[in-house]
């Protein structure tokens, strides 16, 4: 029988009317304590009065693998085109499901003690000896306690046949399509409050065939799932579009059958007005990912507009070779920060930035149970403190965590259960996951 937990006083939260905090009971939020409320009925209390409470954060865009190749030598100081190919021929060389496996439970833990509790990695690169990558992926967040929305990519246009990815990290379209029918059958739960679902996720324009988007979009519209893709990220993206398919990269989305609100799409920077307004109508979902679109000079995305027009803006930390990172908050300061810097200090706020990063985040992946603090959601918090130098002198809590800084989680729950405690994850040891990634990290520098 589940205990009901008054979280009780924070010294902020971002909701309206829990001023004196929120009930759980098992895995969901069942009320909401005003300024003016009783004591709620309750079994026991967590005090919170050290802490500003969020709703769990959403990260829509990742790629786990990429934290063994963080500022790489080979790949620093350059954009995208460029960099893709100068660590192609490493994750084909030298990822293997060992490393994958570090890769992606440090990348998760990473995740976590930001405070993000729902993750989806954009995988894209099978090794012979992991076929089973997604299932790998499950387990490390099963581990840690964590919802993941998972992303069957792939990759099957190589440099020969006019793409740009290194030939090493094409898979036959038989067995992409068979393992995506596999993955769906076993880990997309469509049930509220649940731990995976699945999306159908073709790499970019660039590095897959049109017969592989198309047949994604068919997979998607049987089973019910989503599409994701990378899309609009940068010039030579267009230029490759226009000179391939002869189209912009948005005519040919909806050209193979994706242009619709079941599909997000990674970036999103380079839409012209017109295209804007077409995704709106469709309410397509943009992943905007700030810091990786800094680190690679790509452009800064349009989400007031797109939001304005009807799309639906998320926020993901894109892969730790082009981030460096896999921190949420991290991300949210940053798209503050951009924001304004294309628009202006008062048409971007903290408040928009930290919206994107969970509502808007749960919706471009499909959920409606989590993203939200509310009585019938999902009770997936992130607890931050002000204990920080950074944070002295502060004076709106929830505008502090994100113009201050905050980096670290003091506590995080995951369906009414704590995950990290005192800034640290439950059940990890992380000095020896540390030390046991990095060895594996140092296979990546030996081309050089």
């Amino acid at each position: 029988m589940s205990e009901r937990l008054w979280i009780k006083h924070p010294i902020a939260i971002l909701t309206d009317g829990a001023e004196r905090g929120i009930v759980v009971d098992g895995s969901r939020i069942v009320a909401l304590v005003g300024r003016d409320d009783p004591d709620p009925q309750h079994d026991d209390v967590f005090d919170a009065s050290r802490h500003v409470v969020l709703p769990g954060l959403v990260n829509t865009h990742h790629h786990f693998f990429q934290t063994l190749t963080r500022a790489h030598p080979a790949a620093i100081n350059r954009e995208l085109f460029p960099w893709l190919k100068a660590l192609y021929p490493l994750w084909g060389d030298h990822l293997d499901r060992d490393s994958f496996r570090l890769a992606t439970r440090l990348a998760l833990t990473e995740l976590l003690l930001s405070g993000c509790t729902t993750a989806s990695d954009h995988l894209f690169v099978f090794p012979a000896d992991m076929p089973d990558a997604v299932d790998i992926e499950v387990e490390e967040a099963a581990k840690l306690g964590m919802r993941v929305a998972l992303t069957r990519g792939a990759i099957n246009l190589g440099m020969t046949k006019g793409g740009i990815a290194d030939e090493r990290l094409m898979q036959d379209d038989d067995v992409v399509l068979a393992d995506c029918e596999r993955v769906i059958g076993r880990y997309h739960d469509r049930r509220p409050g649940a731990y995976s679902t699945v999306a159908l996720a073709p790499c970019a324009p660039f590095n897959v065939t049109r017969e592989m988007m198309c047949a994604a979009a068919e997979l998607a519209e049987k089973h019910d799932c989503r599409l994701h893709t990378h899309l609009g990220e940068t010039e030579d993206e267009n230029d490759f579009c226009l000179s391939r398919f002869g189209m912009r990269p948005l005519d040919y989305l909806e050209e193979v059958g994706w242009l619709n609100d079941h599909a997000w799409l990674a970036h999103g920077i380079h839409f012209d007005d017109a295209e804007v307004a077409r995704l709106g109508r469709h309410r397509v979902g943009i992943c905007h990912c700030p810091t990786s679109n800094m680190v690679l000079a790509s452009g800064i995305c349009r989400t007031k507009e797109l939001e304005a027009a009807g799309a639906i803006v998320g926020l993901g930390v894109d892969g730790s070779a082009s981030n460096d990172s896999s921190n949420m908050m991290e991300a949210v300061r940053h798209a503050l920060m951009i924001g304004r810097l294309r628009y202006d200090a008062a048409t971007v706020t903290h408040l928009d930035a930290l919206r994107w990063a969970t509502e808007g985040s749960a919706a471009c992946i499909g959920r409606s149970d989590i993203g939200r603090i509310a009585v019938g959601m999902e009770a997936d918090l992130a607890l931050f403190t002000l204990d920080e130098l950074r944070f002295s002198g502060a004076g709106d809590p929830i505008a502090a965590l994100v113009l201050c800084g905050a980096h670290t989680a003091d506590r995080v729950m995951v369906g009414g259960n704590w995950r990290v405690i005192d800034s640290a994850p439950v059940g990890v040891d992380l000095a020896r996951l540390r030390h046991e990634h990095g060895a594996a990290a140092r296979a990546f520098l030996t081309a050089l």
